[in-house]
């Protein structure tokens, strides 16, 4: 089995603290790094201790005997890397995880991805290193696991890009966000059903009315057990599913950027702004239909001429 070479667990203040000492006594090498209370290297290790949270994330080729050895029985108290299937069963039991990615970007589409494994795939799923992918940082690493993924034989995976022409037209036809999410994944649970009819359940994040994702579903999804959770990330199909699902969008975006010649940037900032506004001066106003998600209040900025620097302007209008 590969080595473990990333992990990421929530510390208390006072977890935070003794992992410091602790690393000080074993000579890591402390730096300063953004966003952090404090990072530390030594060897084939590196620790990130983020002050949101705080969480911890251990990278490199000694992270696993870190983990075992250090993290785990002197700071966290408790052995849990290699003991999923001990404290977690559910998760190596035949399922169905969904994702999207792209939500809170303005270009782009949104895309919604699912995943079927049973237990092998599960254990699979571990080994290619398929985690969260906001976890992963690199659109080159995203690739690959996304290859590696769709190989794991008895894995069945949907993917279902909207993207923004189509988008907006079926924004306008439900009215809200949350109704369009619940259609995509519905339609991705459906789908997933009609190769694997057996499957028991589905999961996916929770939504802000979970009875909306339930009243989607057709025939099919209603006979099966739908949970929705927050954190849903850390279920191995839900992981995968967000790693397919962040493959689609990020390779939208950069074939369309290379078709205009401009690098369309994720999320929602003054840079995109500033994007947009260079697109519809090249292009004409149609260009924000076709590439960019025009509920957004960004849209009606960059049509106005007020490309602000404040980020708060820049959230989707979620209704």
């Amino acid at each position: 089995m590969p080595a473990l070479t990333s992990y990421t667990h929530a510390l208390t203040s006072t977890q935070a603290e003794k992992l410091r000492t602790l690393l000080e006594e074993r000579g890591f090498e402390f730096q300063t790094k953004p966003y952090c209370l404090y990072a530390a290297a030594k060897s084939k290790v590196n620790v990130l201790v983020y002050e949101k949270g705080p969480k911890v994330v251990v990278q490199g080729k000694e992270t696993e005997d870190f983990v075992s050895n250090l993290l785990e029985p002197e700071v966290l108290g408790e052995a849990k890397l290699g003991y999923e299937e001990i404290h977690h069963p559910e998760m190596f039991q035949p399922h169905i995880g969904v994702d999207e990615s792209g939500k809170g970007d303005f270009f782009g589409p949104l895309v919604i991805a699912g995943v079927y494994i049973d237990g092998d795939v599960a254990r699979q799923l571990r080994e290619i290193g398929a985690v969260d992918s906001k976890r992963i940082s690199s659109d080159d690493r995203i690739f690959k696991i996304a290859a590696d993924i769709r190989s794991i034989p008895g894995l069945a995976w949907e993917v279902i890009s909207i993207h923004p022409e189509r988008y907006n037209e079926l924004h306008a036809k439900f009215g809200n966000l949350n109704r369009l999410l619940a259609w995509g994944h519905a339609r991705v649970i459906e789908n997933l059903l009609e190769r694997v009819p057996d499957c028991p359940r589905a999961i996916s994040d929770q939504f802000a009315n979970p009875a909306v994702l339930q009243r989607a579903l057709q025939e099919r999804g209603r006979k099966i057990e739908l949970i929705q959770r927050t954190k849903a990330e850390s279920d191995p199909a839900v992981a995968a599913a967000s790693i397919l699902a962040r493959e689609a969008f990020v390779g939208w975006l950069k074939s369309q950027g290379q078709k205009l010649g401009i690098v369309l940037h994720k999320g929602v900032s003054s840079l995109v702004k500033e994007t947009a506004a260079n697109l519809v001066s090249q292009h004409g106003n149609d260009v924000l239909r076709t590439h960019c998600k025009i509920h957004f209040r960004t849209s009606s900025e960059v049509l106005s001429g007020s490309v602000s620097d404040c980020d708060d302007q820049n959230m989707p209008i979620v209704s």
